[in-house]
């Protein structure tokens, strides 16, 4: 049976400090720290410099994304996903489509399988730039924030050219994606994928090596495989300590079984193992994107919507020449598809570990229920376990090492 460690709350540090019974500091550190990466406070007990306690305390960016879904239809509560983890909307899109999709039971195109895969392994990559740039700017390091920046543009107008918008794409749907591929998606999508690798290289060389990165993380915020587990951590936070987890290999989705890449994994689950899982990361994400690429180059145009009527309307044609299917259409886009009752759990692997999505279904046009594991909210639990006996300033390196988004956090 796996332990089960203690995670402090902000009244357990507070408390004696307004008591008087303690004679060390209560630092609140946020929640509008620029080092918190969102709106996050953290409740930090101090002996001079060193933490003896912190605690995170969340809530302050709470939007109610998930009660706000049971009162929209299936399809308009999708877009609310892309406002929890805003730097990976597309897998959020995923992760819900998924469920619903296992709740009606229908099969999703091979065409829109693999551009599914192509799209959220691109998203991979640029979270894990904003993560990298972000971190190393966190440490001092200018530079590799503006070389990650860079490229990530480039992911962003790639995600533009197929949706129209930048961010927020709501590209992924229920019963498929919301567009085909522009004529010039591959071609831009090939072009950058030849340039990436060398960009990695770039920012391994700038920071791998690096004496003063080397110290403010090698042997800074470790956590060994079983605290991790305990602590319930997921992702480049769990594979940092040896523990070769991925949802993609051990619950594949969206054909991922298909696919040849490979999960790294660090030894030691310090702050410098999560850097170099991530950077191994961003590479496995750059051949995934490269076979969905071949795939998607080699294959003719098809579908990239479910034939089921129940999700999707009848083409034009059909529209056109029946009113049976105009009215069908009309219904469908005015009240929503009906799921029948039950729920549904899917996981997929995001770029902060396990995103699960629990969907519940009365059988009507709007969820009953819906909720999301987020791996940030869960990685947060961990701080005081790494950040002990650490000093103030490594716990920033410690913050950005986690890769947490409030916004998923608070939801």
């Amino acid at each position: 049976m796996a332990q089960t460690l203690p995670v402090p709350t902000p009244h357990e540090i507070t408390g004696p400090a307004l008591a008087g019974t303690t004679e060390t500091m209560v630092l609140n550190m946020g929640p509008h720290h620029p080092s918190t990466h969102g709106v996050l406070r953290l409740v930090v007990e101090l002996d001079g410099e060193v933490v003896v306690n912190v605690a995170a305390d969340v809530g302050f960016l709470h939007t109610g994304i998930e009660k706000t879904m049971e009162s929209k239809t299936y399809q308009q509560a999708l877009v609310l996903t892309d406002r929890m983890d805003y730097l990976a909307p597309v897998s959020n899109n995923l992760s819900y489509a998924l469920a619903v999709e296992k709740l009606l039971g229908v099969e999703i195109p091979e065409r829109a399988q693999t551009i599914r895969v192509l799209m959220v392994e691109l998203q991979r990559i640029s979270s894990h730039l904003v993560w990298l740039g972000t971190h190393a700017l966190d440490l001092a390091a200018m530079s590799v924030f503006l070389y990650a920046f860079r490229e990530r543009e480039q992911i962003l107008d790639l995600f533009e050219l197929v949706s129209g918008a930048r961010l927020m794409t709501s590209y992924i749907r229920v019963g498929g994606l919301a567009y085909d591929l522009p004529a010039d998606f591959l071609p831009t999508v090939d072009a950058f994928l030849k340039r990436m690798p060398a960009c990695v290289d770039e920012y391994e060389a700038l920071l791998t090596g690096n004496p003063l990165w080397l110290e403010r993380t090698v042997g800074v915020g470790i956590i060994d495989a079983e605290a991790a587990v305990a602590y319930g951590l997921t992702g480049a936070n769990l594979r940092a300590t040896g523990i070769p987890y991925d949802v993609r290999k051990a619950m594949p989705y969206t054909g991922y079984e298909s696919y040849d890449f490979a999960i790294p994994v660090g030894k030691q689950g310090d702050i410098y193992d999560r850097y170099r899982v991530r950077m191994a990361e961003m590479r496995q994400s750059i051949s995934l994107c490269r076979q969905a690429w071949e795939r998607l180059n080699a294959m003719p145009p098809g579908n990239f919507q479910t034939a089921d009527r129940r999700v999707m309307p009848p083409p034009k044609s059909e529209i056109t020449h029946s009113m049976e299917a105009l009215i069908h259409h009309f219904k469908l886009w005015t009240e929503g598809f009906k799921p029948p009752r039950g729920d549904a759990y899917v996981s997929i692997e995001s770029p902060r570990g396990i995103l699960g999505c629990y969907v519940v279904s009365d059988g009507g046009p709007k969820p009953w229920r819906v909720h999301f594991r987020s791996p940030s909210f869960i990685s947060l639990q961990s701080l005081a376990h790494m950040g002990k006996g650490r000093l103030i300033a490594d716990l920033v390196a410690l913050i950005a090492s986690l890769d947490p988004v409030l916004g998923e956090v608070d939801r």
